[in-house]
């Protein structure tokens, strides 16, 4: 390439931009997330970032974009009211998983093995009339008019999603489309994704679960990738811009739109591709990538100059070292250990007098504390403030002032007392 290429990472509280020509980096910036308006932050950025290295926007050849949204809303759970269409007899599948303890060994556990709750609550999972063999023979037959009366009814009490998932539909996907026919039919207005073309793969369980998650994001990742596409073209930015995958590829703006899942780990691929990228330089084949953003963190295993990729991974783990404690998502992904806890992540003491940390997020708006724009819950960052991690004249590269005045009184009131410890301890 002769011109420039342009990186965009979107992360829980900032937005953080690169751009490169054929020497090499040329120009970097980072902006505050505008979470009502992530696309905003990606087009006020890159005019800034433009504006202040005399860069041209019609040199942009390439531009290639990762984003923790998708993860960010399925941690937090700010996704769409979303519906299961099963077949009949299966619409538990979600809440059964595999029967399986995930811990045998642990008494507490054993009282009270806590799962996360499905994305599609048991209130709006429905049995369909509908039965496909495993050969892919017709058993018995869509009830449409059954579909087409249930579809006007979530249309009218304002759902927003359906996920169609129909035993055997791998083999023969023919009822989930003709489901999705009805549907379009008698509520264009429903968002529906079907299993057969979200993760058309055997396994139930899996592949309800990876397609009620895509569905339920489906409409926060296309919002977004529409406005990012619109504002890019704004700026005179002529190539359409690629969204990173979670295995490190990169997709069109409308794929990932429709299998937004498919990009749930689109930033923190980037982090081990970079990580990978710095080990491979320092003659280090075999290294471990850490990536705190502010609302996650991520660990990833490189070896032999790559990092680890799966094809299952699980997001929202009640215990985050234990496998089957999560909601499994079936795409290739780069396999991260990833946790709610970012810079952003709100610090505090619960019933019981533990100090806990996240998932939830002060992000950028209004964000930690000590940014001074209405934050008052302490978070992660104010306690690296305190603790002398950051240095609050020279945060942004002098960019943005800290308020350490600020952190400080908020550890104090709302951890340090109530546990009966200094500040400094409580941070």
């Amino acid at each position: 390439m002769t011109g420039l290429r342009v990186g965009v990472d979107i992360g829980g509280t900032f937005t953080d931009l690169s751009v490169l020509d054929a020497t090499g980096v040329v120009a970097v910036g980072k902006v505050r997330t505008t979470h009502r308006e992530p696309a905003r932050a990606v087009a006020d950025g890159l005019a800034e970032v433009f504006s202040r290295a005399g860069l041209d926007f019609g040199d942009v050849e390439q531009l290639v974009h990762g984003t923790t949204l998708v993860t960010n809303a399925l941690i937090e759970r700010k996704g769409a009211r979303t519906v299961l269409l099963a077949t009949a007899g299966f619409r538990d599948v979600l809440e059964m998983r595999r029967e399986h303890r995930y811990e045998l060994y642990d008494l507490h556990l054993d009282l009270h093995l806590e799962l996360p709750e499905p994305f599609a609550p048991r209130y709006l999972r429905f049995d369909v009339p509908e039965r496909i063999l495993a050969d892919g023979t017709v058993h018995t037959r869509l009830d449409e008019d059954f579909v087409a009366r249930l579809g006007r009814e979530l249309d009218a009490r304002g759902i927003d999603a359906v996920a169609v998932c129909f035993l055997h539909s791998f083999t023969n996907p023919g009822h989930e489309r003709r489901a999705a026919e009805v549907l379009a039919r008698v509520a264009p207005r429903l968002r529906v994704a079907l299993s057969a073309d979200v993760v058309p793969e055997i396994r139930e369980f899996e592949r309800t679960s990876t397609t009620v998650a895509n569905v339920y994001v489906q409409d926060l990742a296309e919002r977004y990738l529409a406005d990012l596409a619109r504002r890019l073209r704004d700026l005179g930015v002529r190539p359409a811009p690629h969204i990173m995958l979670s295995h490190g590829g990169i997709a069109t703006v409308e794929t990932a739109g429709k299998y937004p899942i498919r990009i749930l780990e689109s930033g923190p691929a980037g982090g081990a591709l970079a990580a990978t990228a710095f080990g491979t330089e320092a003659g280090e084949p075999d290294v471990l990538a850490f990536d705190m953003g502010g609302t996650t963190a991520k660990l990833c295993l490189v070896a032999d100059g790559a990092p680890l990729v799966t094809h299952e991974f699980e997001v929202g783990r009640e215990y985050r070292l234990l496998p089957g404690s999560g909601l499994p998502v079936k795409v290739p992904v780069t396999d991260l250990i990833e946790i709610g806890v970012g810079g952003g992540s709100i610090a505090r003491v619960n019933s019981l007098g533990l100090l806990t940390v996240g998932p939830d997020s002060a992000g950028s708006e209004p964000g930690p504390v000590c940014y001074g724009r209405g934050g008052a819950e302490p978070t992660v960052t104010d306690a690296d403030l305190l603790l002398g991690y950051l240095d609050p004249a020279y945060f942004l590269g002098g960019g943005m002032a800290l308020d350490v005045r600020a952190a400080r009184e908020a550890v104090r009131t709302k951890i340090a007392e109530p546990l009966g410890v200094s500040v400094e301890e409580a941070a």
